[in-house]
């Protein structure tokens, strides 16, 4: 039966042409805008590691004096290097994680390639089980590069593709900063969006192209970036405000905790951590720490550009228009036919035969609407990557997305033709048969 009813919506549109393309333009419009603000939507708002999100903690404390201290601020967003190294070294989670940014200057061995510059990141090892970074070669250092200052070096795909080819690089050299590294592994194609590991630097940017031990960017003096707050003289650390005793904060620590009753003792125990750094007068304000999971940390740093809610709110605003125009058209269509659907009913068709008959008619010109919507979907998106905006370049629709441009379209067509459809199927057939 829905095979038949399909065959006489095509016949209809054939005989109506142009109020069906006024009501497949309307569907498609409403669908396009609304999935090209959506796709952008989905893009910056999804979980960037959902392997282990609900695992990862981000850790904040208050160890600034009481200079600015208002009751009911917020922690720092960064530790300072002290408490980093602290909190390493007593390994109270499952894995934990220290880091922070910078910039080396490479060398290459490549005959033609001029030295270049490329954003690193400074971290422990564990950052890369932690994460659950993808390896096309080799792996990350262990903890005892960490303690011993190790040159070795974790390098991204493009990078190991500009240096050496795509080719297996492990046990090879690459000169950073003028001092050579051994590079240990290669990590495979890894996005994730937003960078959640660090909120101070570009959110939705692309992987830092080479990783370091922390500990050795230290010895190197290497540059680093992103935000640093002190509080404090910084002139008495020989490292100045990197160094091990500054008053600064700058890096950022993750920890994994595999349940819920270990992030529980976690969050008491940097409680009790921050209780004695006070009481040995390192701390001064009063004992104040957090402990978010990725998705909560993300929701704190709203990462969701304000524009993009508005855009997604206005476009599904605008669908309803449509959807409104649509449902006038469905009903002049419907109630044009009252001759036909009379006839139908006077020769035993049901009143629910009658409804299905309508809907799925409906539902068809949501599905074309749904193909034309999803060309000019395309096309927004084509205009949003154009736009300046670090996150631009993402917007794609991917598999899903494009399962949901149809099923919006059809559900959206169907919902409007609810209301033409139970006004056809109130047609009484006698009234109509006098007419003819």
């Amino acid at each position: 039966m829905f095979g038949y009813y399909f065959k006489l919506a095509l016949r209809s549109f054939k005989r109506n042409k142009v109020l069906t393309a006024l009501m497949v333009l309307a569907i498609a419009l409403g669908i396009g805008a609304s999935m090209t603000t959506l796709t952008v939507f989905y893009v910056l708002s999804g979980d960037p590691v959902p392997t282990r999100s609900d695992q990862l903690y981000y850790v904040q404390m208050a160890p600034e004096s009481m200079n600015g201290f208002t009751p009911g601020d917020e922690p720092a967003q960064q530790v300072t290097r002290f408490d980093a190294e602290k909190l390493l070294r007593e390994k109270r989670g499952d894995r934990q994680a220290y880091m922070t940014g910078g910039g080396v200057a490479i060398t290459p061995e490549k005959q033609g390639l001029m030295p270049f510059q490329v954003d690193a990141r400074y971290s422990t090892a564990d950052i890369f089980p932690m994460f659950d970074m993808p390896f096309l070669f080799g792996a990350g250092w262990n903890a005892s590069e960490d303690e011993r200052h190790g040159r070795v070096a974790v390098l991204a795909k493009a990078l190991n593709d500009k240096l050496f080819g795509g080719a297996n690089s492990v046990g090879k050299t690459v000169r950073l900063d003028k001092v050579d590294f051994t590079v240990v592994g290669v990590i495979d194609e890894w996005r994730p969006t937003p960078r959640f590991y660090d909120m101070n630097s570009d959110q939705f940017g692309e992987l830092e192209q080479v990783f370091l031990p922390f500990s050795t960017s230290r010895d190197l003096k290497m540059g680093r970036n992103g935000s640093m707050d002190c509080w404090g003289d910084t002139g008495s650390d020989p490292e100045g405000s990197t160094g091990l005793n500054a008053p600064c904060v700058w890096i950022q620590y993750w920890v994994q905790l595999d349940s819920a009753s270990k992030a529980s003792a976690y969050k008491q125990y940097l409680t009790n951590y921050s209780d004695q750094q006070r009481s040995a007068g390192r701390f001064e304000r009063p004992t104040n720490v957090r402990l978010r999971k990725v998705m909560e940390w993300l929701d704190f740093n709203k990462v969701v550009p304000g524009d993009v809610r508005l855009q997604v709110w206005l476009a599904f605003g605008f669908l309803l228009v449509c959807l409104l125009n649509t449902i006038g058209l469905l009903l002049a269509k419907f109630l044009r036919r009252g001759g036909e659907v009379g006839v139908r009913r006077a020769l035993g068709a049901s009143r629910r035969a009658i409804f299905m008959q309508c809907l799925i008619e409906a539902g068809t010109v949501g599905l074309a609407g749904g193909i034309a919507g999803l060309g000019l979907a395309l096309l927004g998106l084509w205009a949003v990557r154009q736009q300046p905006a670090s996150y631009a370049e993402l917007a794609h629709l991917d598999p899903w997305m494009l399962l949901t441009t149809f099923v919006l379209a059809i559900v959206a067509s169907l919902l409007a033709g609810i209301i033409p459809a139970w006004q056809a199927m109130q047609v009484t057939p006698a009234m109509q048969l006098k007419s003819q």
